[in-house]
């Protein structure tokens, strides 16, 4: 009926290779078997995702997910915009002090610019707080300047 159409040989049984690929995972990383922190606060890991395709039931794109290092207790905040996160954290850091009793000693995120900025800067330098970076050459990171540095 259609002309130009390679003629294809259908194969039962066979492992659609595509389709394999297409199910693979990546390999997480080795679970941490020690806490390195003696208390909650002392440290807290940042990153903001999105925008996500789906908006959220209150109508937000973005999610900031904290976690405590000691505890594994993880917050999330779902924002309309990237520019909110500074608010939030700052929001969510006087709640935790008042609960915990205690103050935030580390912050660790990646090197993106709604952590790396001056009013980051300033808040961690105001309330003593160490603001500490991942390391900024992932895989994932190395890939996507690869793949820019090609187009």
């Amino acid at each position: 009926m259609v002309e130009g159409l390679p003629k294809l040989k259908f194969e039962k049984d066979r492992i659609c290779e595509a389709g394999q690929r297409g199910k693979q995972t990546k390999v997480s990383f080795k679970p941490k078997n020690y806490i390195s922190t003696k208390r909650p606060l002392e440290l807290l890991h940042m990153d903001l995702f999105g925008p996500s395709r789906t908006m959220s039931l209150g109508g937000n794109y973005y999610a900031l997910v904290i976690v405590d290092d000691f505890s594994r207790f993880t917050w999330t905040w779902f924002l309309a915009a990237k520019n909110e996160t500074f608010y939030a954290l700052k929001k969510l850091a006087k709640v935790l002090e008042n609960e915990k009793g205690s103050k935030i000693v580390s912050l660790r995120s990646d090197h993106d610019g709604e952590f790396q900025n001056e009013k980051f800067e300033h808040f961690c330098k105001k309330h003593g707080i160490k603001h500490n970076f991942s390391a900024p050459r992932t895989h994932k990171k190395m890939k996507w300047l690869r793949e820019r540095k090609d187009h």
